[in-house]
């Protein structure tokens, strides 16, 4: 008797761990995002979410600003370079990237703490205003 209930134990044991396996999201040693040129391709779903909520923040846009429509679907077409936008928004990354990497002594790690964003110029508008200070000050 002892050894049915030992058996039985073990069976559903085991169908518990199959269980919680296979409900457990996989891991994949590939990059699920595709078409990443300028943000480090082992960027988490969180780091990449927060990041463009960040962008669309500084900018004052929602993601549609740089991402395309797919045409039949009329989802967003996260991959595409089909609009400018991208193109840009990428060299602007890479700006700041750079200055900060030059002058912060920044290092290239996502979540490190930055001293110029896409916010210190853009302050919430698609494009940066020209700061009347700057141009009343002389250098």
């Amino acid at each position: 008797m002892r050894i049915k209930n030992s058996i039985k134990i073990i069976f559903i044991l085991i169908c518990l761990v199959m269980f919680v396996s296979a409900t457990l999201p996989l891991k994949n040693d590939q990059n699920e995002f595709k078409n990443l040129k300028v943000l480090p391709k082992d960027i988490t779903e969180n780091e990449l979410f927060k990041l463009m909520d960040d962008f669309n923040m500084a900018l004052g846009v929602d993601c549609g600003y740089c991402h395309a429509k797919d045409k039949l679907t009329k989802d967003l077409d996260l991959p595409s370079d089909n609009k400018s936008e991208k193109e840009i928004a990428r060299k602007m990354i890479t700006m700041t990237m750079d200055i900060n990497k030059k002058y912060f002594e920044f290092n290239k790690n996502i979540d490190a703490i930055q001293s110029v964003t896409c916010i210190t110029c853009h302050r919430g508008k698609e494009r940066p205003e020209i700061d009347s200070i700057l141009l009343r000050k002389k250098y």
